[in-house]
This record gives structure tokens, sequence and C-alpha cells, in this order.
């Protein structure tokens, strides 16, 4: 009869599954967007994002939805929450510490190796040392020079040791003026040199060899000898690894400031 549906198999409508499907919440829908608009130029710097009556009134999501749109953004560090009259959501860059912060939280999530760490170090360090022998300014130098009295002073504490070191690899990747660089090496740095915070590892010898070490790379970026600087960076890190192997092969990163 003209007009009439087909009958529909009931075994072929019964083998017919849809895949489940993700709904984003709409609070990342949200932080995705001021995300965006942040990124790109339209909330500039130290500027107030809309209130939060102001947002639940413009995208007509719930006050909960927009305080945790907000704390998204905040952990990303993408705008500040100030309390209080005269308090809001203040938009600001992302900048090292969160590249520092982002990767200590891989590592630790991770569990990454100390061995993957110092790989990834003798990947990049010398290389930072390049770009510092090539960009340092004498500001740089300075910092550099610092770092290397306190390391050399024999009667400092193994922490105020570890403390110095840390601050000169830092500052060394500062002085290749590649802010990622600067960031990764921030978080390697303290994520080997808290695993490596043992006196059965870090001697006297071992202290005056980082001493030397690190003295004759100042020297190549000061000289602005950008392969005499890679080089010796290379051998530093490489024989560091080395020795640090031998005595301890970690699997656990412990967080730096924690005892």
């Amino acid at each position: 009869m003209a007009g009439t549906r087909p009958a529909v198999n009931n075994a072929a409508r019964s083998a017919v599954r849809l895949s489940p499907m993700e709904v984003p919440k709409a609070s990342d829908v949200l932080a995705d967007d001021l995300r965006e608009r942040i990124l790109e130029g339209e909330f500039e710097v130290d500027t107030a994002l809309p209130t939060e009556r102001e947002l639940v009134v413009q995208t007509q999501m719930g006050r909960t939805t927009v305080r945790e749109a907000l704390r998204i953004l905040e952990v990303q560090g993408l705008v500040r929450i100030k309390a209080g009259r005269g308090g809001g959501a203040f938009v600001q860059r992302p900048g090292r510490d969160s590249i520092t912060s982002s990767v200590n939280l891989l590592i630790r999530g991770q569990k990454v190796r100390l061995a993957a760490l110092l790989e990834t170090r003798e990947a990049i360090e010398p290389y930072c040392a390049k770009l510092a022998a090539r960009h340092r300014t004498e500001a740089d130098l300075a910092r550099l020079d610092t770092a290397n009295k306190a390391i050399a002073d024999e009667n400092s504490s193994l922490a105020d040791f570890l403390h110095a070191n840390v601050d000169w690899h830092v500052a060394v990747a500062t002085a290749s003026h590649n802010e990622l660089l600067t960031g990764l090496m921030t978080a390697l740095s303290t994520a080997i040199y808290a695993a490596t915070e043992n006196e059965a590892f870090i001697d006297d010898e071992v202290r005056r060899t980082t001493a030397r070490a690190h003295k004759s790379i100042t020297a190549a970026i000061r000289a602005q000898d950008p392969d005499a600087a890679m080089r010796r960076m290379g051998r530093h890190v490489h024989a560091y690894a080395e020795a640090v192997l031998e005595v301890d092969e970690r699997t656990e990163i412990p967080v730096p400031g924690e005892g």
C-alpha cells in the first residue's frame, strides 16, 4: 500500500550500538573560552575579568560553574584571584614558574626515574651553555659568579652546596635567555639535586670537582665561546650522571622542600 513504511528488522535494530559520548563540563567550556580570549589579548595583563555575577549573567551559567572555571585559569597561571573589596580575577601571563610547576608535576606524577632526568639534562643543558655564551649579560655573569663562590666554600653545609649548585645551573639556563629552557632546567635541576642529597655521593672530592667544572664552564660563557661552553658542560653533566648512577638509581623523586 502506497505510503506504508517498510518493516524494520528487529534483529538489525538491536545490532546498532552507539558509543558512549563524553560531554565536556560547562566549567571546562567556559575556562577554554576565557583562556583563548586572554591568550589572544582580548583581556590585557593586570586587567580584571568580569565579576562572578557578570559572568553568570553573560554566560547564563551557574555561580559554581563560573567559580570552577576561574579556579582552572588560576591553576594554569592565567589569572590571580584577589579577595575582598576591589578583588576579582586579574589577568596575568604564564611565566617560567608555570613551566617549572607543570614539569615538576609530570616528574612526580609519572614517578620519573633519576636516570631519565639525568639523560634529559645531558640532552639539553650543553645547548643551554652554548646559548648562554652567545647571549649572556653582565647580570648573568654576576649570578654565575655568586653561585660559584658559594659552591667553592668548603665549610658550607650539604644543603647550602646543593642550593648553590641548583642556582648555578638555573643561572646558566637563564643566561640562555630562552624561557622554555629556563623553566625546564629549573624543574630538572631541583628534582635531580633533591634525589642526590646524601653524603654517600656528595663528598669533598665531588664538591671540589664540581667547583672546578663550573668555573671552567663559566669562563667559556664569559669569553663568549659557545663551542667550549657546550663541550665543557657536556663533559660535566655526563660525568656527574655516571657518578650518581654508580651510587644510587632512584625511581622516586622526593618533593623539594619536604623532609
